[in-house]
């Protein structure tokens, strides 16, 4: 068992603090939501800059791929959604769940040094069972670059018990891979500031 610890908490002030950037210029942690693609989009103005991340500490009603649910034990991961403007059209949303799953998988191996391997078309996975997985959903905007919410589920804190028994032997945690409780804020800063340096590189490379 990997017990959530009274301190381990994701604070908005304290994230946004310690990053400069795009991602992460303005930060929400919600105690709890149904899915955190649908609750950015209920608080995002209509000219709303990109780089807002919104968090839940429990996700109700999370999705995955072709409507499949994501278990989200509460306090134990990292559920977070983010909305961006690339320059994309809406039929290449493909590439930015290539980046973000790039990204994810990146910080693992330098945070952990695991080695991730990345499952087509959305997941990350570490020993064979899933780790991590992203949902990319585009809104086509008439004047303005489409607005691309892109979700991110990461199991952080799980043990083998907080998943239902049909996923037990399909999906694992950081924890449970190595053995020990994760400081999910400390991981949240270092992947947000990951996702920030490549998704400038993609931004470039979109234009």
């Amino acid at each position: 068992m990997f017990p959530a610890e009274i301190s381990d908490r994701l604070v908005a002030a304290e994230l946004q603090g310690q990053l400069a950037a795009i991602i992460g210029r303005e930060i929400i942690v919600l105690e709890q939501t149904g899915s955190t693609n649908d609750a950015i989009l209920q608080v995002a103005t209509a000219n709303q800059k990109e780089g807002l991340v919104l968090f839940a500490e429990h996700q109700t009603a999370g999705r995955g791929q072709r409507g499949n649910r994501w278990e989200s034990a509460a306090g134990k991961g990292l559920w977070f959604s983010m909305l961006l403007r690339p320059k994309i059209q809406v039929n290449d949303s493909g590439r930015l769940t290539i980046w973000a799953i790039e990204a994810i998988s990146d910080i693992i191996r330098t945070e952990f040094s695991l080695e991730p391997a990345i499952k087509l078309p959305n997941d990350v996975q570490l020993y064979g069972r899933k780790v991590a997985g992203v949902l990319v959903e585009m809104r086509a905007q008439e004047k303005e670059p489409h607005i691309a919410i892109v979700g991110i589920g990461i199991n952080v804190n799980q043990s083998r018990e907080d998943f239902p028994n049909e996923l037990q032997d399909r999906a694992t945690s950081l924890a449970i891979t190595l053995g020990r409780r994760v400081n999910r804020q400390e991981f949240a800063v270092a992947l947000l500031r990951h996702l920030d340096r490549t998704y400038e590189r993609f931004v470039t490379q979109a234009s």
